[in-house]
C-alpha cells in the first residue's frame, strides 16, 4: 500500500504496492504494520467523511423538493425494484450463500432472505408511503401575541439520518421511503450478511432518484463492512442529525457507547399482557396466543402474562393448553404452577427476560395495581396489554402505564408502525426524546418556530 514513497527502514511503501523485506528487525515490522492499520483506517474515515458529506448536500435539495414529487419518485422506485427483480435475487442468493457457509443461524438466515414475495412487498410498502400525507411544511398551530405578533411552528425534515442494523434487507427500502418522504438523507449501514443485498438494493434506488432530478447521494449504503466504518460514521455530528440503531441489544448499546450523535434506540421489549378479572377467555387465550407465538423473536412479543388471581382457576389451564400446544414453555410463579403443574419455575431473572423465543414467564397477581406496579419495574416501556371488560380498569391502565404503547384487548403484535398506519416503522423509541413508540413520517420531522409580524420591535 504506497503512501507517496514512505521509506520504513528496509520497508518500501508506495501508492499501490508494498515490497516487504523480512530482514527487517522485529520493531520494522511492527511499525510497518501499525503504517498498514493506520492507512487502513484512514482511508475508511475519509471514505464515511465523504460519504456523510454528500448526504448533507443531497439533504439540502430534498428538503426543497415537493411533495408531487417526492411521491412520483417513490413510485418509481416501487416499479423499478418489481422491474429488476432478478438482480436483487440474484444479489440476496450470493449474501444468503456466504451466510450459510458462516454457520449463520437458522432465524438469521431467514431474515436475510428475498424472495419474489419479499420484492413485492417492499414495492408494495414504498407505494404505501407515497400515499401519506407529507409532515414537510405543515402548520401545527397559530397564536396571536398582545403585540400583534402571529406565532406558529412548522415541521421540518431532521437532515442526515444515520441507520445502522443487521440482516433484513427490506430495512434498506423502508427506511429509505420515510426518509425521502420526510424530505430527509438517509446512509444506511448494514451488516455484513447483507452487503450485496443492500448495495444492490441501493443502486435501484439511486437510479430512480437521478432520473427523477433528485440526488442520488440522498439514499447511501455504506459498502465497508470493516466495523470501523460505524466508529467513524458515529463521530460525525456536523453532518448527520440523528442515528437509529436496529438490531439486538449489543448492537445498540455499542451505538449509544461511541456516538457523539443523538440516538433513537430501544435495548429490549419485554412486553406485558394483564388479564384482568372478568375478562373474556376465549378472547383472552387468542390473544395471549398471538402475542406469544405468532412470531416469539420480535421486540413486540409478549414476554411476560399477568393474570388477576380471579379470573386465573379458569383462565390459566385454557391458556397454557394452547401456548404448550403450540411449543410454549412456561415459567411460573408458585401460584402458577400450582394450577399448571406442568410450568418450570420463574425466577428473578424471568421477569426480567426478553426471550424471544417460545418462553413464557407467568404470574398471578392481586389486580390491577399490582399488575401495573410489575409493569413499572421490570418493563422496558415498549409495550403493554391489558384485557378486561372493566371500562375504568381499561383507562387506568391506558392513563398510568408509561410504555411507548398502550394497548386495551388486542395483542400486543400490533405495536408496529405498519399496523399503526404510519406505513412503515423507522424504528422504535423507548427514550421519549424526541419520539416515543413506532416512528414514521412526523417522527423523522422537528418543528421550527415562525413568526409574522408587521413592524413590531421589542422594548
Amino acid at each position: 500500500m504506497e503512501m507517496d514513497g514512505l521509506d520504513v527502514g528496509s520497508y518500501k511503501i508506495s501508492c499501490g504496492f508494498v515490497n516487504i523485506s523480512l530482514a527487517g528487525s522485529k520493531t520494522e515490522r511492527e511499525t510497518f504494520l501499525e503504517i498498514i492499520f493506520w492507512s487502513a483506517g484512514l482511508e475508511i474515515r475519509e471514505s464515511i467523511l465523504e460519504t456523510a458529506v454528500r448526504a448533507r448536500e443531497a439533504a439540502s435539495a430534498l428538503g426543497r423538493a415537493a411533495t408531487d414529487r417526492k411521491d412520483r419518485t417513490l413510485l418509481a422506485m416501487a416499479e423499478a425494484l418489481r422491474e429488476r427483480e432478478t438482480f436483487l435475487l440474484e444479489a440476496n442468493a450470493g449474501d444468503v450463500e456466504k451466510a450459510r457457509e458462516r454457520g449463520l443461524s437458522n432465524a438469521m438466515i431467514d431474515r436475510l432472505t428475498l424472495t419474489p414475495a419479499t420484492v413485492q412487498g417492499m414495492a408494495r410498502g414504498l407505494e404505501e408511503v407515497a400515499a401519506l400525507p407529507d409532515p414537510g411544511g405543515r402548520i401545527t398551530g397559530m397564536w396571536r401575541r398582545p403585540n400583534g405578533l402571529l406565532v406558529g411552528r412548522m415541521r421540518i425534515p431532521l437532515g442526515v439520518i444515520g441507520i445502522i442494523y443487521e440482516a433484513r434487507p427490506n430495512v434498506t427500502v423502508d427506511a429509505a421511503a420515510l426518509c425521502l418522504k420526510s424530505g430527509n438523507a438517509v446512509i444506511l449501514r448494514g451488516g455484513s450478511e447483507a452487503i450485496d443485498s443492500n448495495l444492490a438494493i441501493a443502486r435501484v434506488l439511486q437510479d430512480v432518484l437521478e432520473t427523477s432530478g433528485l440526488p442520488a447521494a440522498a439514499v447511501q449504503v455504506i459498502g465497508v463492512t470493516d466495523r470501523q466504518a460505524v466508529y467513524e460514521m458515529l463521530q460525525l455530528e456536523e453532518y448527520i442529525d440523528l442515528i437509529i440503531p436496529r438490531g439486538g441489544e449489543d448492537l445498540i448499546r455499542a451505538v449509544v457507547r461511541d456516538s457523539k450523535i443523538p440516538v433513537i434506540k430501544h435495548y429490549k421489549g419485554v412486553c406485558h399482557i394483564f388479564v384482568d378479572a372478568g375478562a373474556d377467555i376465549a378472547a383472552a387465550v387468542r390473544i395471549c396466543l398471538n402475542a406469544k407465538a405468532q412470531r416469539p423473536a420480535v421486540c413486540n412479543a409478549m414476554e411476560t402474562l399477568l393474570v388477576h388471581e380471579a379470573i386465573a382457576d379458569t383462565f390459566l389451564p385454557e391458556a397454557a393448553r394452547a401456548l404448550q400446544d403450540a411449543g410454549v414453555s412456561l415459567r411460573g410463579c408458585p401460584r402458577t404452577r400450582k394450577i399448571v403443574p406442568s410450568a418450570g419455575e420463574a425466577r428473578e431473572e424471568d421477569w426480567h427476560a426478553e426471550y424471544l423465543d417460545l418462553i413464557l414467564a407467568v404470574k398471578i397477581v392481586d389486580g390491577i395495581d399490582e399488575a401495573m406496579a410489575h409493569i413499572e419495574r421490570y418493563g422496558s416501556l415498549h409495550t403493554e396489554a391489558i384485557l378486561t371488560k372493566d371500562y375504568a380498569n381499561a383507562q387506568r391502565f391506558l392513563r398510568e402505564v408509561s410504555s411507548s404503547t398502550v394497548l386495551v384487548n388486542a395483542s400486543t403484535r400490533f405495536s408496529d408502525g405498519f399496523e399503526l398506519g404510519l406505513g412503515a416503522e423507522i424504528g422504535i423509541s423507548t427514550t421519549k426524546l424526541h419520539a416515543f413508540g413506532p416512528m414514521g413520517l412526523e417522527e423523522l420531522t422537528t418543528a421550527k418556530f415562525i413568526i409574522y409580524g408587521d413592524g413590531q420591535v421589542r422594548t
